[in-house]
């Protein structure tokens, strides 16, 4: 089964305060980032164990955002979804991943709007 066919857990309304950005103060001062992610794997063995086991743990890639948001100082977001990619991609059964990194403020003079990125990547 190729990622493209293949069964998906998505992950939305993850909300947390980091300090990624190309101006110094929002390395400093920081500001609140929104990630959703879709999981590609193959769930038709938990679909019929009913075991954690054989699934992805949601929780450890909820974790693994969380963690990559308040540590990491990147001056791009483009980076921290890049990192965050990554370290989702190391997780057992996962194939594929899409990140959806939002800045909800950025520091942008007269633009109440926000700036999101989206990647994917596969192993």
């Amino acid at each position: 089964m190729d990622a493209i066919d293949m069964d998906a857990i998505n992950v939305t309304g993850i909300r947390v305060y980091g300090y990624t950005g190309a101006l110094p103060e929002e390395q400093v001062l920081g500001q609140w980032f929104a990630v959703d992610l879709k999981l590609w794997l193959d769930l038709s063995i938990s679909g019929q164990s009913d075991k954690l086991e054989d699934t992805l743990d949601y929780q450890k890639a909820i974790a693994i955002v969380e963690h990559q948001i308040q540590t990491a100082k990147f001056a791009l977001i483009e980076r921290l979804a890049a990192v965050i990619a990554e370290e989702l991609l190391a997780l057992p059964l996962l194939q594929k991943v899409r990140v959806r990194l939002t800045k909800e403020r950025p520091p942008i003079p007269n633009f109440p709007g926000q700036v999101q990125i989206e990647i994917e990547r596969s192993r």
